[in-house]
């Protein structure tokens, strides 16, 4: 029960395969008291999902790129929990054209760099006012220290991503929250299948990484989740765990 009387909040839970997901389900598992977000059209699918986990969870209107929602989110949290301990970002977005990196426009990278690493900072914003007593942030990346196929604008977005949480770890250690993330490698959730060309990824990542890889188990990546959600890294934050069958840590 690492997570027993914890109050969290998860971002991103779209299908059951959904890293968020699994999050979500491990953190009630362990004691957690979850709400989750979504918006627009999604929020019937995100509901419907939510009825999967273990106790229903109630889901909360955010649109990372409204700044109405973002100001309404303590508010809205407060309707199902009085406070905060964990947040859970899985939120990113690019338009197709963000994947062609010599084509791409400036209208297509801002959009991705707002949704997948601005939107770091400003859901972690929003949350303060319930996180009076500290708690820790949760991101999930994709190793950004590298020039990756087909990944192109997201890539520099996610590497903004990474910039955003050390941060973040900067500004929010003397209000005792901590900031971390976890970089995954790939899961074949509805997000990765929107990427063109993806395949090269689950292609080449069994064969290389040291402990092999399961690009349908989201589990180990959320277990990290969990575990820095948790009280056992008081002081741990602005790092980075991979939990990616030890690919990035090995040439070619």
């Amino acid at each position: 029960m690492l997570l027993e009387g914890k109050k969290l909040l998860v971002t991103g839970v779209l299908m059951d395969s959904s890293i968020a997901f699994h999050v979500a389900r491990l953190a009630q598992e362990q004691g957690a008291e979850v709400v989750l977000t979504s918006f627009g059209r999604t929020t019937k699918i995100t509901t419907a999902i939510a009825r999967r986990l273990p106790k229903p969870a109630p889901v909360v209107e955010l649109d990372v790129a409204s700044d109405d929602d973002l100001a309404a989110l303590a508010d809205r949290v407060r309707e199902h929990v009085d406070h905060l301990d964990g947040v859970v970002h899985s939120i990113g977005f690019a338009p197709q054209g963000a994947f062609t990196f010599m084509d791409a426009t400036w209208e297509d990278v801002s959009t991705a760099v707002q949704i997948s690493a601005f939107s770091l900072q400003s859901l972690t914003k929003a949350a303060l006012p319930l996180m009076s007593e500290g708690g820790s942030v949760v991101g999930l990346t994709f190793d950004a220290k590298y020039a990756w196929p087909v990944y192109d604008w997201m890539g520099v977005a996610k590497a903004a991503f990474e910039s955003t949480n050390r941060y973040l770890a900067r500004d929010m250690g003397p209000r005792g929250i901590r900031c971390n993330l976890v970089s995954a490698g790939p899961i074949r959730t509805t997000a990765a299948k929107s990427i063109p060309g993806f395949e090269q990824f689950e292609e080449a990542w069994g064969g290389r990484a040291p402990l092999g890889w399961d690009v349908r188990d989201a589990e180990p990546a959320a277990r990290a989740c969990v575990a820095l959600l948790s009280d056992w890294f008081p002081a741990t934050t602005g790092e980075i765990v991979h939990v990616d069958g030890g690919y990035h840590a090995v040439g070619a």
